[in-house]
């Protein structure tokens, strides 16, 4: 499943940035390392019971997985964003995250 996800990645980064194969390898870690930097900052903004802050970090989150070609966890992340900029209390904001901890696990684990 891991390496799955990866190629669809790989796959997504050459046809929409034309990057090559090589640059891809040498650029994957530091995409991996972002987005675990970018699950640590939505984590922690979950915690202070903000629903703006959430809402700004479910946007830049929103942004690296459409960078990534996760549309799926881009989608996930756009709800995110849209309640907590609206200032929705009531979200499961929880619930997503874990959503999205779960669909990125293969990935940065």
């Amino acid at each position: 499943m891991q390496q799955q996800k990866i190629d669809s990645i790989k796959a997504h980064l050459t046809e929409q940035f034309s990057l090559p194969a090589e640059q891809i390898d040498v650029l994957m870690p530091s995409f991996i390392a972002t987005l675990q930097s970018h699950m640590q900052n939505l984590q922690m903004a979950l915690k202070t019971d903000n629903p703006l802050a959430i809402g700004e970090i479910g946007h830049t989150i929103k942004g690296a997985f459409l960078n990534l070609g996760l549309d799926d966890c881009a989608a996930i992340a756009l709800h995110i964003e849209q309640r907590g900029k609206a200032g929705d209390r009531s979200a499961n904001y929880q619930q997503l995250f874990e959503k999205l901890r779960d669909a990125l696990d293969p990935i940065i684990e």
